[in-house]
């Protein structure tokens, strides 16, 4: 590839949005607390006529492009404690942008079922998958799009609670947020976290 076309080919990767949904691999885990943010990824990849994902070295990923700039879905495959693992190519993104061009999506067993909270950076608030993407990627100045699952009860095991299904009622109250929620995803990918935040936080 000559410099010219190579240049070409950077540039035009400058508008790349990454959404990364934190879950873990296996269909054991498909209608788990934990799997949320995959949950989010799969309908947003079909509201916008997404490939099917492909595998990757510690991830499955798709790629579209929508208004004008490439769309980088990408789910995981290293189980939730080891999630930032499967980031070590985004610097491989000519002119990435943490803070404004990544997007992760998560559980959250501090929230009421239902309850949404974006923010442009923050703490991990106990979440391994969090933690891992933040040591990975040195900083914890990314977008997170956090989706409540409900609050563990009382002498309940963390670990245990998020890798349970929900009850149905639950379940039903995220399935029917999924379609809100990529158009979320969606509104940070074409004008930012805050407009997100000002439209989607619940």
């Amino acid at each position: 590839m000559t410099p010219d076309a190579e240049s070409g080919r950077r540039a035009s990767r400058v508008g790349t949005r990454v959404v990364v949904g934190l879950g873990n691999p296996g269909p054991e885990y498909d209608d788990t607390r934990h799997n949320v943010g995959w949950w989010v990824l799969d309908r947003f990849a079909y509201d916008h006529d997404f490939e099917p994902f492909e595998r990757r070295p510690r991830r499955l990923e798709t790629t579209r492009r929508i208004g004008g700039r490439s769309v980088v879905l990408v789910k995981p495959r290293t189980y939730m404690n080891r999630s930032g693992q499967a980031l070590t190519t985004l610097w491989r993104i000519w002119g990435f942008d943490l803070e404004s061009h990544l997007l992760v999506v998560a559980d959250d067993a501090n929230l009421d079922v239902g309850r949404v909270r974006l923010r442009p950076g923050g703490g991990a608030g106990g979440h391994n998958g969090l933690k891992s993407v933040t040591a990975a990627l040195g900083t914890p100045d990314y977008a997170r799009m956090r989706v409540g699952v409900g609050t563990k009860p009382p002498g309940a095991d963390l670990s245990a609670w998020v890798l349970s299904p929900m009850p149905a009622e639950d379940e039903d109250v995220v399935t029917a947020l999924l379609p809100e929620l990529s158009r979320a995803v969606a509104v940070w990918a074409d004008e930012g976290i805050e407009t997100a935040m000002n439209r989607f936080n619940r």
